[in-house]
């Protein structure tokens, strides 16, 4: 498989409320029935064409790309409040230029907030499944 034809798999920690919110819009989207276990943690690559991988790619460049104002908008000190313990590891597939993209994007603004990975990836991927369609 070339780069072109497949997806990296990248982990996120999320809070139990938005790991439920990403599980439901992923369903919804995709009809990926159990996002906790979708993806095997031991595969390096899934298949573009893959729905879920899809879908995930797509939610993640759409992050991506309104990186910025989600920044803006999510609320690090309400996922400040998690108990780290509460925290799960969910995998997600992606392009690798993305995956390198966004991870260069989380860290920096882990950075500015003074904050952990899993609390800024909680926030902005927050922001981004309360945004409304439309706007």
């Amino acid at each position: 498989m070339t780069s072109d034809d497949r997806y990296k798999l990248y982990g996120v920690y999320l809070s139990p409320s938005t790991v439920d919110s990403l599980a439901k819009a992923l369903y919804d989207d995709a009809g990926v029935v159990d996002l906790e276990t979708y993806f095997e943690e031991s595969q390096d690559a899934v298949p573009v064409g893959d729905p879920g991988a899809d879908a995930t790619d797509e939610l993640l460049q759409a992050v991506l790309e309104s990186f910025a104002p989600l920044y803006d908008r999510a609320a690090f000190d309400a996922a400040r409040t998690v108990d780290p313990n509460a925290f799960s590891l969910v995998h997600l597939a992606a392009k690798p230029r993305r995956i390198s993209e966004l991870r260069e994007r989380f860290q920096a603004a882990a950075t500015i907030q003074e904050s952990d990975l899993r609390t800024v990836q909680t926030a902005i991927l927050a922001a981004y499944l309360e945004t409304d369609p439309s706007e």
